[in-house]
């Protein structure tokens, strides 16, 4: 027994069990019939009995089934900053966090296409509930965050993680993928929570923390959607927010979240990865010896590279504008690209509910104001 295995991906020797276990699984069959539309079930089925690793079975299906995502509701994945990384090197990715499965995919084709080292990603277990749906995410080398633990619970899993993510780093040159909060950010703000970095840090035996996150090479990732799939989705749990409420989730939530983020529409979609943090980190040291000081030193310059690289999209300008009654970025966008984002609040958002129509323009334009905020400050 090894002390992670309540949260770890398949070894490759358990691969092939997980699979063939899973063969006449509809959802299986469903995930089949989309990725090879023109491929009889005894071929993928013959194919994936003769499948025995995590990197097969990532290579041959999922790959595909991303590019199929790609293909059918999207215009397009664009990439940048990937050649400052280095083959055969782990990296500590920390993101901000849209979508529950693509964000993680997206980054791992694009790290395959660039002959990179692919990611274990970090996965609440609360989106895993169903067992076909933790074999896949363990298939797809997701390590489990346990979720509502009691405060002492949750000190022990946060310390099993963060020595988890060491081991995958440092002594297994594999890459961790960590979303830079709790759950996806539906307002539009992206954040770094001091809690992920301090949950990260537990492992750490350095004097000076600065120079543990040294050594786990960490580089901030930017993903920004030109529609969020799963827009609607998330306002009422910003309209419980507003009212101070606590938002309870319905019971298949977080399930029907998962499909709308794969088969909605995105048109285009941006990711950029930012410069491994290392001058910075030692710029932190010198700056101060407090433990707490330098993480949220840490998390700001996290939120600096996450913020510069945001691609804006038009539906962004186009929010900003119509929240603000103004033509101040009307360069930035058509005649056209406006009618069709109107049509979308049209269709997703009642209009005679003020609230969450500000909520919906305010998930869009709130990039372009953080960006034009981090623009001033650097002045």
């Amino acid at each position: 027994m090894s002390k992670f295995d309540a949260i770890r991906p398949f070894y490759d020797s358990e691969v092939n069990e997980a699979l063939v276990s899973s063969l006449n699984h509809p959802m299986l069959k469903a995930m089949m019939d989309f990725t090879f539309p023109k491929m009889e079930a005894e071929e993928w089925k013959k194919q994936l009995k003769h499948t025995h690793s995590i990197r097969d079975f990532q290579i041959n299906f999922v790959y595909q089934s991303i590019q199929k995502i790609l293909e059918k509701s999207s215009e397009g994945l664009t990439t940048t900053g990937f050649e400052k990384l280095q083959p055969n090197t782990s990296y500590l990715f920390i993101s901000n966090h849209r979508d529950i499965i693509l964000d993680t995919s997206l980054l791992n084709v694009s790290l395959h296409d660039k002959g990179l080292v692919m990611t274990a990603s970090a996965i609440g277990d609360n989106l895993v509930q169903k067992d076909f749906l933790l074999k896949l995410s363990k298939l797809n080398r997701n390590f489990l965050i346990q979720r509502g633990l009691s405060p002492r619970e949750l000190l022990q899993s946060s310390k099993l993680v963060s020595e988890y993510m060491y081991q995958l780093l440092s002594k297994e040159n594999r890459s961790v993928w960590v979303a830079q909060k709790e759950g996806r950010t539906k307002d539009g703000n992206d954040a770094t929570h001091q809690g992920v970095l301090k949950m990260i840090a537990m492992a750490s035996d350095e004097k000076d923390v600065m120079q543990y996150f040294k050594k786990l090479k960490i580089v901030p990732v930017s993903i920004s959607y030109e529609y969020d799939p799963t827009d609607a989705l998330k306002m009422p749990q910003l309209l419980a927010e507003a009212k101070d409420e606590v938002y309870k989730k319905e019971k298949n939530e977080d399930f029907v979240n998962l499909i709308s983020g794969i088969i909605g529409q995105k048109k285009r979609i941006h990711i950029h990865v930012g410069d491994v943090l290392n001058e910075e980190l030692d710029a932190i040291s010198e700056e101060s010896t407090n433990t707490n000081k330098q993480i949220q030193a840490l998390a700001q310059v996290i939120d600096d590279s996450i913020l510069n690289s945001y691609k804006l999209w038009p539906t962004n300008y186009i929010a900003f504008d119509i929240l603000h009654e103004s033509n101040l970025y009307s360069n930035y966008y058509s005649e056209q690209e406006k009618q069709l984002f109107e049509r979308r609040l049209e269709l997703r958002i009642d209009a005679e509910n003020s609230t969450l129509r500000q909520a919906f323009l305010a998930m869009y334009a709130n990039p372009v104001a953080n960006k034009e905020k981090y623009a001033h400050a650097q002045e």
